[in-house]
């Protein structure tokens, strides 16, 4: 038999071909996908942020309710021009540390998904000199001069998020008095066209520091700063425009920034809102209290001791009778035993929530189980849960005086119609 031999040099090709046909596979490999513990882990993390970030909004809400609350009872009380003055400021930082209570909430979440704006009555005219109040105060605090402007032609009442509204507009009359060390702040307020909303633009500007094109195109990126070598002169350069911008667009409209001719900035946010419809003569009563003989009986569920000291003197400053429970599981067999002509219903409490205590309510049998309930919480996203549940009205804190007598108010008429 005759052997035949291979030529080495053809082994060895054959060798290198087997090698890049191995490394070719090593190459396409795919990598393992994320093992579903991990995943379990990020969204357990994620829920616990959430939980922590909603606690968070309702123990800082309840004191800032119950500031805002009495410096609305002083200033209906008689004083003269300069203690009105103090509670004007007092109440005007209570309303901005609120509404950053809010879209820090908000940026903390970073999911546009769920940026659920409200759809409030609210007097445009009345949260426009608010904010042109604030500025003043804010200028005046600092040597600057300031000056207001607020169009004739702005509708009085329209339907939107007054809470995230504020609190963008604060926060940037907050950056423009913070970076002016000399010279003025200005606040223009003004409608604009908007296809099928009524459009509305704020333009905040100030003879500060003023920014350069770099800056600016930086400015909106969420937890940035425009210069970091400024913050530790002024105290902060800009932090949570990102929210601003973010709020803005999901009003329909959006926030731009230019360089003020002869220094300074230029801030404009335009948002658009609805036409207010509706029962709009109970929105206009300007007097927040009762005729006598109207008064109500109240069944307050409220954890809080603070947040019961301020409740109990604001319903008996409109001339209720309030009485006070602190857990959700006693309020159905109380509004059994009693007569109640409303209830207000804090959503978060110990033991069982506002929502499971709206339902045992509900389940009980007529009179008591048709009685008004008034949800109350520093969490816009707990109305959809608090109405599904049998909810007539929801409070958002901190809650005014006028916003607490208004929906009392349509809980008296509801419940005469029902009877």
């Amino acid at each position: 038999m005759a052997l035949t031999s291979r030529s080495p040099r053809k082994m060895r090709t054959r060798t290198k071909q087997t090698l890049k046909k191995r490394v070719a596979k090593k190459r396409v490999v795919k990598k393992p996908a994320p093992k579903p513990r991990a995943k379990r882990r990020s969204v357990r993390a994620d829920t616990m942020v959430e939980a922590a970030l909603a606690v968070f909004a309702h123990e800082v809400r309840t004191p800032l309710t119950g500031i805002l609350a009495v410096s609305d009872l002083l200033a209906t009380s008689d004083l003269d021009e300069r203690e009105r003055r103090w509670v004007e400021t007092i109440k005007a930082g209570a309303e901005h540390l609120a509404g950053l209570a809010t879209l820090f909430v908000d940026a903390a979440r970073g999911s546009k998904s769920r940026f659920e704006l409200r759809q409030d009555f609210f007097d445009l005219r009345a949260l426009a000199r608010n904010i042109g109040d604030s500025l003043a105060g804010r200028a005046a605090a600092k040597g600057l001069l300031s000056r207001v402007a607020i169009s004739d032609r702005l509708p009085v009442f329209v339907v939107g998020d007054p809470v995230r509204l504020r609190a963008a507009l604060e926060n940037l009359i907050d950056n423009a008095v913070k970076f002016t060390e000399q010279g003025n702040v200005t606040l223009k307020v003004s409608p604009v066209r908007m296809a099928g909303k009524v459009g509305v633009s704020f333009a905040v500007s100030d003879s500060g520091i003023g920014l350069t094109l770099a800056e600016i195109k930086r400015l909106f990126k969420p937890f940035s700063q425009a210069n970091v070598s400024i913050a530790s002169r002024f105290g902060g350069a800009g932090l949570g425009l990102s929210s601003v911008k973010q709020l803005a667009r999901a009003m329909g409209g959006d926030i731009t920034v230019a360089q003020r001719r002869g220094g300074g900035t230029v801030f404009t946010l335009t948002v658009g809102l609805a036409k207010a419809n509706g029962p709009i003569a109970i929105m206009l009563r300007d007097d927040a209290s009762i005729a006598p003989g109207q008064a109500l009986r109240v069944l307050s569920v409220e954890d809080n001791p603070f947040g019961r000291v301020v409740l109990n003197a604001i319903l008996t400053e409109l001339g209720h009778q309030a009485e006070f429970i602190g857990r959700g599981e006693a309020a159905a067999e109380r509004v059994a035993q009693g007569t109640f002509d409303a209830v207000l219903m804090d959503m978060v409490l110990p033991g069982i929530d506002g929502v499971e205590a709206i339902r045992q309510i509900r389940a009980l049998k007529a009179p008591h189980g048709r009685v008004a309930i008034i949800g109350v919480s520093g969490r816009s996203e707990d109305e959809a849960a608090s109405r599904q549940a049998g909810a007539d009205a929801f409070l958002i804190k901190p809650v005014s005086p006028r916003a607490l007598a208004t929906a009392l108010l349509e809980a008296r008429r509801r419940g005469a119609a029902a009877t």
